[in-house]
Formats: structure tokens, sequence, C-alpha cells
């Protein structure tokens, strides 16, 4: 069982003029809610912590959750409303964001959710901004803490600067992160942005002296590249048609953990024992999996047909 921690919202795309304003088209969406879902469509047991509310979009988030064959049993319900986050995209076609989420139900998760958990957890994956912003990051790094000797944590930190704009809050989570996690995927947009300047090489080489056992950076059109004590290797993203990339990083890292778990290489020592052909296809199982949510509108990850 997987178990996906962090924060599930709406996210909103703009659909058009009308006589009197603008069309909205409201699609159930976050980080942690897509990678959940992605690892559900990529026919893995999944469990997804976070905090929903109780008003008609947090009911719709459950709906969805349920129809993917998420367990939703560390679920925890808020009377909060539902964080709204304004999706546009930008002269490079990239996603921009805007949220409307302070006091929302995302961020309330209580320490008293743990207890929720289920009891055959493989693997722990935390990202986003669920790390960054209070309650929720101060519960989530409990369950961390807890964890981190006896599960394998996955790490992603998806940094998103117009809901925590201090990126120092960003760089102390992920140092934090470091030394506790397994297996770390990082953006190189993201990269730069908490350390301007550095080569992916430089800070995998110091994320493995910190005792992570892989270390991969996305890199968009440029493809990806990993790293374990034993071997380094670098792919090219799979050809496509791209409509936008609207949750390509969320698909990559859930294709990436079904990768590691098809091939019992998702336990710590195994992880790091992975050499070059097989960091090869799990790279490629991943890019192939995220140009296909790539090819069509908003965070619609693949179904494992689709891959195979």
């Amino acid at each position: 069982m997987f178990v996906v921690c962090g924060e599930a919202l709406f996210d909103v795309y703009a659909a058009g003029d009308t006589a009197a304003g603008v069309a909205l088209d409201a699609r159930v969406g976050g980080s942690p809610f897509n990678t959940a879902v992605g690892l559900a469509r990529l026919a893995q047991p999944v469990a997804l912590l976070a905090a929903v509310s109780r008003d008609f979009l947090g009911e719709r988030l459950m709906r969805a959750l349920q129809l993917e064959g998420v367990d939703c049993s560390a679920v925890q319900r808020s009377d909060a409303p539902t964080t709204l986050a304004l999706v546009g995209e930008s002269a490079s076609r990239l996603p921009s964001y805007s949220f409307y989420g302070a006091g929302c139900a995302d961020q309330q998760l209580t320490h008293q959710a743990l207890a929720k958990l289920p009891n055959d957890v493989s693997a722990l994956q935390f990202g986003s901004y669920a790390m960054v912003i209070e309650p929720i990051a101060s519960t989530l790094r409990a369950l961390v803490e807890r964890e981190h000797s006896r599960t394998l944590i996955a790490y992603d930190p998806n940094v998103r600067l117009n809901v925590e704009s201090d990126l120092d809050r960003w760089r102390q989570a992920l140092d934090w992160m470091l030394p506790r996690c397994q297996l770390l995927k990082i953006s190189d947009e993201d990269l730069q942005l908490l350390h301007p300047g550095t080569e992916p090489e430089r800070f995998a080489a110091d994320a493995l002296r910190s005792g992570i056992n892989l270390v991969v950076v996305t890199g968009g059109a440029e493809g990806a590249a990993a790293w374990t004590r034993r071997a380094h290797v670098r792919v090219s993203p799979a050809s496509v048609n791209v409509v936008d990339t609207v949750g390509a990083g969320d698909t990559f890292q859930a294709a990436l953990l079904t990768w590691l778990v098809e091939h019992d290489a998702l336990e710590g020592t195994a992880l790091g024992a992975l050499g070059g052909e097989k960091l090869q296809s799990a790279l490629d199982f991943a890019t192939r999996a995220s140009a296909i949510t790539c090819s069509r509108r908003g965070a619609d990850m693949p179904r494992r047909k689709e891959l195979d």
C-alpha cells in the first residue's frame, strides 16, 4: 500500500469569455491528489492522507477518489472551504497558478489523522506546499519522523511560490527531508529556485551523501536523469504533442513508484543498488507516462493499459 500525503483541491481553468464575465472549468486536483490517482490508475493500492472539506467541492473530491479506487480511510473531513487554484498558461506554455487557500480545509490536517493510516504501508509520498504550510506541515513532519527508519519515504518538493513566497521555507523543508527520505525527485526548475546555479550532478552527489538512495532530476523537454551510488543515467523525453503540462510531474512520480514496486526495488537497499540498465528502464516508464498526461488537458493521468 502506498500512502500519498498532502493536499486535495480544485484546479479552475478559464474556459472563455461570457457575456457577463468568464466561464470557468473546475477540475479535481492538487499534486498529492494527482499522485494518488496516478498510482491507482497504474493498478497500485494507494491511500490518501489529507484533509478534505465537507462543502460541495469537497464532496466532489471524495467521489472522485472513490471512483478511482483510492483508499479514503485516512482522509480527515473539515468544515473549512476547499482551496481553489486558478490555472493559466504562460507564454512558454507552462502552467501558472493563483491560489485561494488561506484557512482552507487542505491545510488543516491534524495529528489525529495519523491514527487512521493503513497498517500495510510500503511507502509514504510527500511533497508540494503541504510541507511548508501550517498546521499540515507539522503533522506531516511528525509522520516522517515516526516512519523514516522503517518505511520508504519519497519526496518531491514541487515548489509553489504563489502559495508560499519565502524560498527559505522551501529550502528548510528540503534540507530537513534530505536525511529522512530514501527517494528524492525534484524538477530542475525547482532545483534552480532553491539552489541557483547548482548543477544537478553536484546536487545529486550531495543528496546521496546525506543518505538518499535514489535521486531523480526531471527537466521537462530536456528529459530526466537519475543517480544511485552505483550508476547515473539520463533519458530523453518521449515525443508528444503537448496540450499542457499540468500533472506531468505527479504522473512521473506515480509511474516511477509503480516501476520500483513492480521490480522489487522499493526497499531502501534495493533502491540504492539499482544499476544503469534498471534505472534506464524506470525513467523510460515514467517519462512515457508523463508524456501521455501532457498530451491531454489537465492532470489526466494514464491508466496501466495505455503504458502496456
